[in-house]
């Protein structure tokens, strides 16, 4: 029996890995049907905090596959944890989508997307509703303002489409940093924080508990950092060339979540 076959939590990465845009990949749903019949447990956990957990159950039930908020962690979700334990007080300007803003507005957080007196914090997003007015709102409150806590949902360069790749938070952070000198801190994966809010969230220890995703830097990344085994598919953002110059290397790498499906429906060891 392939080692993977024993685990009961399976935290799963999104674009790239389960689905491309709005193209739902061969075995997707097999997968998740084989998971629920082992007893086992999945969690869709992502970095694109440009959409809310409700936009997400939207698209999947879209997609055909039935979920509910309790299936999601998201950038966003982590970010506001995070902000409730450091910044619970603080005013906020949010750049970012309205999904980020109702999401941090939900929690009780004091934000606001208006250039203007008494911002204690800045907290940036994946922004796919871009305005330049947001990329000046942004420079005049850190240039020359280095207390100020700039933190940032997620790292990514890039984020996966039917036709490509857009520019992410990660990306934008870099171009401004020419700007103000300074990056954020980044709340989502590769830190480790989500995979030990999932594991705390279901009871799974780290020997139960598996990290799927199709991107080395931050799906695999925050796998290692939480020490739970961790599996790349290659059928996303992540290249051959690029795995073999990785200093760090996945536990396993498949072609596709129908490669895994088929592991655990021991038709392929």
């Amino acid at each position: 029996m392939h080692p993977i076959a024993s685990k009961k939590l399976f935290l799963l990465d999104m674009d790239g890995t389960l689905y491309l845009g709005n193209r739902l990949f061969d075995g997707t749903i097999d997968f998740l049907n084989e998971v629920r019949a082992r007893g086992g447990r999945y969690i869709f956990v992502t970095n694109n905090s440009s959409k809310s957990v409700s936009d997400y159950v939207e698209k999947l039930n879209r997609m055909g596959i039935t979920a509910t908020e309790d299936d999601f962690l998201t950038s966003s979700q982590a970010t506001g944890e995070y902000l409730l334990e450091h910044h619970k007080d603080d005013k906020m300007y949010v750049f970012g989508t309205r999904s980020l803003k109702k999401e941090l507005a939900g929690r009780g957080l004091n934000i606001t997307d208006k250039y203007e007196d008494g911002i204690q914090a800045l907290v940036m997003g994946f922004d796919t509703e871009l305005t330049f007015q947001k990329l000046e709102d942004t420079c005049r409150l850190l240039i020359g303002h280095d207390e100020i806590p700039y933190i940032a949902t997620n790292p990514d360069w890039v984020c996966p489409t039917e036709y490509g790749s857009v520019t992410d938070c990660g990306s934008i952070a870099h171009a401004l940093k020419n700007s103000v000198g300074r990056l954020p801190k980044f709340i989502g994966k590769p830190e480790p924080e989500m995979v030990y809010l999932a594991m705390k969230k279901t009871g799974f220890g780290p020997d139960e508990t598996v990290v799927i995703g199709d991107r080395i830097y931050t799906d695999i990344a925050s796998g290692l950092n939480a020490g739970v085994t961790t599996i790349l598919v290659m059928s996303g953002e992540t290249t051959y060339e690029v795995l073999e110059a990785s200093e760090r290397k996945p536990h396993y790498v498949m072609d596709d979540i129908r490669q895994i499906c088929n592991i655990l429906q021991c038709k392929e060891e």
